[in-house]
């Protein structure tokens, strides 16, 4: 496909996620099109800021190179407890010993930078620019802006005083951020799935997440005004709720430590429950549906040997590959993009990362253009366990705000999975 095809591509995909937040919308009269505009423009802004300019690519890219030492660091404190294990190139020894370490490291870095009021600064200033040019309350857009470094239950912490009063479209916006966006704990693990034991191909994860993580805060502020419009008076102020980081900076690392193993133990567990899971279902379409009516076969062949049986993969594939096209992959990756798309909304963001990481490392995966746009759309948590993680992690913070939580949840999972798309489409445009 050449370039003028490319873009019509890029620009049909924008508009139709455009139209299907539109279509979903519970007030499409108050619509607030500035935002929408507006949000658009900084998705393109930010984006190509970071893409085609040499000195923000550069600030970018430092940043970046921070994550990929701390990878390394990471590793320096797994070899003291595991020796060599840690050079096994067994692909689960890997998970185990570099991924789910980097995310306690990262949690506690994270915690230490939040003792000493860093964190906060950097969120603050993006809030401010979010919420100046889009118009909308500063709570929503600073725990939008705070999504970018903390988890979807996390970043509502910053802005506990303020949660219990705040309107049903505030509420949606903070579900759609937390979903859209990837915790900085999670995004270091992603770098290292895709980059490998490859500093530079660690540099270039690490500089696409983190463009992936600031350009979807507009996108899915944008979205959950088109879902919800905002129609009452809001609070524009910007204040950082007191979350309390610990006592000294020893205490706020031990507290983040702490966290990040809880972390850590719960995507060592979800991967293995919903691994599992995916091999039992498959199971069952292959040897009981596919097998003795010859939809294993059929498959097969009309996949080119992509997919050797009737799974669940499969099935995905074919359901998710319009998505995949619309964002801009390129057609001989449709099916496999659809599946791994599928599995990120029906399982689990990680299956889908793991998938990819395993996909690339075998060269089954490798076209650079589709793996950026696949990088932008699967980073997230916009998947249907997180409907249960926010109404319970969310309301346990307001819980007069459960039932709207509750009711939400099927809207967020489709915001943020529209605006995760969105990114995707976006990073493709601007890399034709």
């Amino acid at each position: 496909m050449g370039d003028i095809g490319h873009i019509v591509q890029g620009l049909l995909g924008i508009a139709v996620f455009l139209g299907v937040a539109v279509l979903f919308s519970e007030n499409r009269r108050a619509i607030p099109w500035r935002v929408v505009a507006v949000g658009l423009v900084l998705q393109f802004v930010l984006a190509a800021l970071v893409l085609h300019v040499p000195w923000v690519r550069w600030a970018v890219e430092m940043v970046g190179m921070v994550f990929v030492r701390l990878l390394g660091f990471t590793a320096e404190g797994t070899r003291f407890l595991f020796g060599s294990l840690l050079d096994e190139q067994e692909h689960g020894m890997i998970f185990a010993l570099s991924v789910l370490p980097s995310i306690v490291f990262f949690s506690a870095f994270s915690a230490a930078l939040y003792h000493l009021g860093i964190l906060q600064k950097i969120v603050h200033g993006m809030a401010w620019i979010f919420s100046k040019t889009m118009r909308l309350s500063g709570p929503e857009t600073l725990s939008a802006s705070a999504n970018v470094f903390l988890g979807q239950t996390e970043a509502p912490l910053l802005i506990r005083p303020w949660l219990a009063g705040m309107t049903r479209s505030e509420i949606l916006c903070i579900m759609i951020g937390g979903m859209a966006t990837v915790a900085g704990a999670v995004m270091i693990a992603y770098i290292s799935l895709l980059g490998g034991g490859d500093q530079q191909q660690q540099l270039v994860f690490a500089t696409h997440l983190l463009t992936k993580s600031v350009i979807t805060v507009p996108a899915a502020l944008m979205i959950a005004k088109i879902l919800l419009p905002q129609t009452e008076p809001v609070d524009t102020s910007l204040h950082l709720a007191d979350t309390g980081s610990g006592a000294n900076l020893l205490d706020a690392v031990c507290r983040g430590t702490t966290d990040g193993l809880k972390l850590a133990v719960n995507v060592g567990g979800m991967l293995l429950v919903f691994t599992a899971l995916v091999a039992l279902v498959d199971f069952i379409l292959e040897e009981w549906i596919g097998a003795p009516t010859g939809l294993n076969a059929l498959v097969a062949a009309r996949t080119g040997g992509v997919f050797d049986t009737f799974s669940l993969e499969f099935l995905l594939g074919m359901l998710f590959a319009p998505v995949a096209w619309l964002m801009g992959i390129s057609p001989d990756a449709l099916m496999v993009s659809g599946a791994l798309l599928g599995e990120r909304t029906v399982l689990n963001e990680f299956v889908a990362f793991v998938k990819l990481g395993s996909l690339k490392a075998s060269g089954a995966y490798t076209d650079p253009r589709n793996l950026m746009i696949l990088t932008y759309a699967l980073a997230g948590f916009a998947n249907i366990v997180s409907i249960g993680i926010q109404v319970g992690g969310i309301g346990s913070l307001a819980p007069s705000q459960r039932e709207n939580l509750a009711r939400f949840g099927v809207k967020a999972l489709l915001g943020a999975s529209l605006a995760c798309f969105m990114t995707g489409a976006v990073a493709g445009l601007l890399r034709w």
